[in-house]
């Protein structure tokens, strides 16, 4: 993470309105959130403001979905932080900041659905509705919609300090995940709209279920597989089924497989961000290490088992 250096305050948030969105300067401000790519303050009751903070591409990301989320968020059967003003870079903050709408609802990294039936239901609609053919200039996605292959230095890595720290109690059943997964075959249909950062702390759930999904910085074009691991990583227990009969068109098997190797690296990595915050270390997020723990042990539970000198059985869905 590479801090901007600037501390935003309540005071900042409002002189920055005052200077280019004067209608809103009246509304209270209090802190929401610090995100691993942004700050989110409350702007009223149903705004908010979303400031760039941390990384060198917040940037870039806040734009695309101030450009791309409002043609979205229509079709969408849940709610999502819809951009309603941008403000652009100014001596008092180097760096453009969004007004979008307010989505209510706990971090499932909180507040985890436990409420299966429903919760797999409402996160299959979601993907279903988002998982349209995307158009010709829709952008791309940190490799985020690309064969899992191109991440296996990551994994590779991942995996190893992962162990190192003592948090992968079997990591030959993770890497089994994971090589079934590069085994399977690409993704051959058309290019489709992908959240493609879909961790449990940027879904948000209430009474259970799942509410609202937002940060849509990663949203890109490509293998719906990317997200379909949320089967894995956001849902309780016995719900990865439930989700893949409910999701349409019925994921194949290949892409199932393929779901499983993202799910397994999205794990590993929060587990990470977890680990970091347990240790008071700069971007850790101590709250990420239950659904990641939790998404390893149901992965791992299915995992194909390899025998000597012969090659790992691919899983059904």
């Amino acid at each position: 993470m590479t801090h901007t250096g600037i501390e935003i305050t309540a005071e900042l948030v409002r002189d920055l309105l005052r200077e280019q969105h004067p209608d809103l300067a009246d509304h209270p401000v209090r802190l929401g959130a610090r995100g691993w790519d942004n700050q989110l303050w409350r702007l009223g009751d149903e705004l908010a403001v979303r400031l760039p903070w941390a990384t060198r591409s917040a940037d870039a990301l806040l734009r695309k979905e101030h450009a791309w989320l409002p043609l979205l968020a229509p079709r969408l059967p849940l709610p999502v932080p819809v951009p309603q003003r941008l403000g652009e870079p100014s001596a008092r903050f180097p760096h453009p900041w969004t007004v979008t709408t307010w989505v209510p609802g706990e971090p499932a990294d909180r507040a985890p659905a436990t409420r299966a039936a429903p919760a797999a239901d409402t996160i299959a609609a979601f993907l279903t509705a988002l998982h349209q053919p995307a158009p010709a200039g829709a952008p791309a996605g940190r490799n985020r919609g690309g064969p899992p292959a191109g991440h296996a230095e990551g994994f590779r890595g991942a995996l190893a300090e992962a162990v190192g720290r003592g948090l992968v109690p079997d990591p030959d059943a993770v890497r089994a995940v994971w090589e079934d997964a590069v085994a399977a075959p690409d993704w051959t249909g058309p290019a489709v709209w992908l959240h493609g950062d879909l961790h449990p702390a940027n879904v948000l759930t209430a009474d259970g279920t799942l509410c609202g999904v937002i940060d849509f910085g990663d949203l890109c074009a490509g293998d719906p597989a990317c997200d379909l691991a949320a089967a894995w990583t956001l849902l309780p227990d016995g719900a990865a089924d439930r989700f893949h009969a409910a999701y349409r068109p019925t994921p194949d098997p290949a892409t199932l497989r393929r779901a499983r190797g993202w799910a397994v690296l999205r794990a590993l990595a929060c587990l990470l961000i977890a680990d970091a915050g347990v240790h008071g270390r700069p971007g850790g997020k101590p709250t990420w290490g239950p659904p990641a723990h939790a998404a390893l042990r149901r992965l791992t539970a299915t995992a194909p088992r390899r025998r000597h000198g012969a090659p790992a059985n691919p899983l059904p869905g």
